[in-house]
């Protein structure tokens, strides 16, 4: 196993164990597949373990493998605090303090603030003393390092990232991420921060590992490029050559996946060491998704800021990956990368049809039909009836018109 450090100087295997995604038999997790994919984890040099308070039964699940077979001393575990949930103080205590008992451990090695799409969101949290939570926490050994996680815009990373002294950061990136929500421009200014990186979603939910999954002009290219490598290995080992990234999570679901992920970790042993012929075919990969994208959109962002909030770049982002990952898969991405639960109104259904955008667009998109598109496909007719309960149930509110 590969291992980069951390901004203290610890050792994390590069490849990290997403634990949202243990296999599950009639809706409840298989406890002996679990700790088997674990064990096995452990005993090859994975350290790093990512659940969080909202994954239905992973906390319990994980505490129970790691007591069981007496791993709290080899690995590091990251969990997250439910901000969407915390409307006091007290809460903040009462999710960390359920967090360790499900974990069956009396400190967390990187507690992240869950889910942060806007420096608005941090700035409430501040409102209700977290930052004082934190530091009694960390004086008391129970936080070891305290990060957040992003889905949100590319300006706003980088406010978040300047509001205090993090410890790490978790962003969502890949080949079809490069310019969505953190994108690179966040992997690097953090990593020129002193930040370490952690990336989640390195395979799009697992759309980017199968090839039955991928368009037909980009399963062409896997095929005639001659590599032996499965279309996940390929995405996983462009990640890791990245030197501003720290470790990469991949949520595993079987024995087979830890096996593959675990081979690809071992075989990039550094930054900047994938040959010419592989990057050419990352390369051509990301432009035969292009040719397939419905929305020629490049990501550039030079239509935004848009006068009425619209996050014109996702939106389209999330439509094109939507036939890969389907519609109502993608609506979670859709409800992320635009903030929709918060005060942000960046939805396709906010545009005013004004026309700015169009003006300043290198490719010539007819970005207001577009957006059309994108509302008609990712808005359906119920989705702002839910969309209220949801902001009911977290407590959040929308200026969204």
């Amino acid at each position: 196993m590969q291992y980069r450090t951390d901004k203290f100087g610890n050792k994390l295997s590069t490849l990290g164990f997403g634990c949202m995604r243990f296999p599950r038999v009639r809706g409840k997790i298989d406890m002996a597949a679990s700790e088997e994919m674990v064990v096995s984890a452990v005993e090859r040099g994975v350290n790093y373990y990512d659940t969080a308070y909202i994954y239905p039964g992973s906390e319990e699940a994980f505490g129970q493998i790691v007591h069981k077979n007496n791993l709290r001393d080899k690995i590091r575990i990251a969990t997250k605090l439910p901000i969407f949930m915390c409307k006091a103080y007290a809460d903040f205590d009462k999710f960390f303090n359920m967090s360790l008992k499900r974990l069956k451990t009396g400190y967390i090695d990187y507690y992240l603030m869950h889910m942060i799409t806007t420096p608005e969101q941090w700035q409430s949290l501040c409102d209700l003393g977290i930052e004082k939570w934190i530091d009694e926490k960390k004086e008391q050994g129970k936080i070891r390092q305290l990060g957040f996680s992003f889905h949100g815009r590319r300006e706003d990373f980088v406010k978040i990232v300047d509001a205090r002294d993090w410890d790490f950061t978790q962003i969502q990136y890949n080949y079809l991420d490069i310019n969505n929500q953190a994108g690179r421009t966040g992997l690097v200014y953090a990593a020129s921060k002193g930040m370490p990186v952690i990336v989640m979603e390195p395979l799009l939910g697992g759309r980017l590992a199968r090839k039955k999954d991928l368009p037909p002009k980009v399963r062409a290219v896997f095929e005639e490029s001659g590599q032996n490598l499965t279309p996940a290995a390929f995405a996983l080992r462009w990640i890791l050559n990245h030197p501003e990234v720290t470790l990469l999570l991949s949520g595993m679901s079987s024995r087979a996946e830890v096996d593959e992920n675990i081979a690809v970790a071992e075989s990039v042993a550094a930054p900047n060491v994938l040959a010419k012929r592989e990057l050419d075919v990352v390369d051509g990969v990301i432009a035969a998704f292009k040719e397939s994208n419905r929305i020629k959109c490049t990501g550039c962002g030079y239509c935004i800021p848009c006068p009425f909030g619209v996050n014109i770049p996702d939106c389209f982002s999330v439509y094109n990956s939507s036939y890969i990952m389907g519609r109502l898969s993608s609506l979670p991405k859709y409800l992320q990368a635009t903030a929709a639960l918060t005060t942000k109104k960046g939805m396709a259904g906010s545009c005013r049809n004004c026309g700015k955008c169009e003006e300043h667009c290198p490719q010539s998109i007819p970005i207001r039909g577009s957006l059309k598109m994108v509302k008609k496909r990712l808005e359906p007719f119920w989705f702002t009836s839910c969309l209220s309960i949801v902001r009911i149930f977290t407590g959040t509110k929308s200026k969204r018109s």
